[in-house]
This record gives structure tokens, sequence and C-alpha cells, in this order.
């Protein structure tokens, strides 16, 4: 006949594993989805251009509207990074749809190469789904000798879709603004508003 006491201590041992193993999946679980929410975000924003986030395309667009749209350029640089970088025009007015090229330039300060990688927004955000990039130095890292500048384009259109929705049809202005980050560093989305030690001088 089993004594009590080994029997308590048995149910006692089997509930410590089953409270260790839930912890251990619970961890598990959590561990798990922090991997996959930064994909999951990144996706959410360039499919509802939350965050100012805009999309990526791969042809022009077929429609061009008669009505036009000024696009403002802004560029920053985050604080470890030894460049200068700025928009090579003030704005732009292109029709809507229509697909145009604009310029910033970039020169690295520092007496060594470095490496950076710009991250970008529209305001207001809810044209920022609207806003399409064919080509973008952002889609890519910038390296940099001493004292090399590059001259940068982004080629982008308005989406004539941005005429059909009631919260974007009236919206006159956009600004499309880039931070270049350190690689490696930490990438928030840009900003327009951001402390003015570190912002850059604009053409």
């Amino acid at each position: 006949m089993a004594e009590p006491g080994g029997t308590q201590a048995g149910e006692r041992r089997g509930k410590d594993l089953t409270v260790f193993f839930a912890c251990l999946a619970f961890v598990g679980g959590v561990t798990a989805m922090s991997f996959a929410a930064a994909p999951f975000y990144r996706m959410y924003c360039q499919l509802t251009g939350y965050n100012g986030t805009t999309q990526r395309a791969e042809q022009p667009s077929s429609v061009i509207l008669d009505r036009k749209m000024t696009v403002t350029f802004d560029a920053n640089v985050s604080p470890g990074l030894n460049w200068d970088f700025k928009p090579m025009q003030a704005s732009v007015a292109p029709r809507i749809g229509e697909t145009i090229q604009a310029n910033y330039s970039v020169t690295n300060r520092s007496p060594y190469p470095t490496k950076g990688q710009a991250v970008f927004n529209v305001t207001p955000m809810e044209a920022a789904v609207y806003f399409n990039k064919i080509e973008c130095f952002c889609f890519t890292e910038t390296v940099l000798q001493p004292g090399q500048t590059l001259d940068m384009p982004v080629v982008f259109y308005i989406d004539p879709d941005i005429m059909a929705q009631p919260e974007t049809k009236n919206i006159g202005t956009v600004t499309l603004s880039y931070t270049f980050y350190p690689h490696g560093g930490e990438k928030p989305v840009a900003g327009i508003a951001q402390d003015k030690a570190t912002v850059q001088p604009k053409l």
C-alpha cells in the first residue's frame, strides 16, 4: 500500500511539471510572436499607409489626371552619422499619376567610410498609401567614402485613387521626409518634427 505522503508528493511534482511546461510554452510563444511582430507590422504599414509608410511600385501609373499636387521634401540625419543630407529641390508639383524624379544629395564629412540607411514617411499620413515609389535610395543601404558626395534619385508618382477618397481628395500638399541612420542602428520611421540640433539645413 502506497504511503499517503508519497502520493501527495507525486501529485505536487506533477502539478509543478505542468506549471513549468505551461510557462515554457508561454515564453516560447511570446518569443516567437516578438520575432513575427516586426515583419507583420511592416506589412500592415505597407498595405494601409499607417505611420506614413509609402508604397513600392514596379511600373508607372497608367492614368494621369489634370490636377496637380505639391510634394515638398525634407532631409534629416541621425546623431552618430557625420553626413550632410539635403534635397536638391524644395518642392515639385506633378500631375496626379505623373511619374517624376526628385534628387537628394548626401556627403560624408567623416574621415572614414560609413554606412547609412534612409527611412522615410509621408505626411499627411492619409496620403501615404497613395504615394508610390518606383526607385529610391532608401531601398538599400548607402556606403560613402571619406568626403564622398552622392546624388540620389527618388522616382515616384501619386496614385490617382487618392481623388476617390473623401479623406484625401482635398489634400493639396504632401511632404516626403527622409532620415539617415547609421547602418545597424535603430531606425524609427522618419518624422518631420525632430530636435533642431539634429536636423540638417534644407534648400
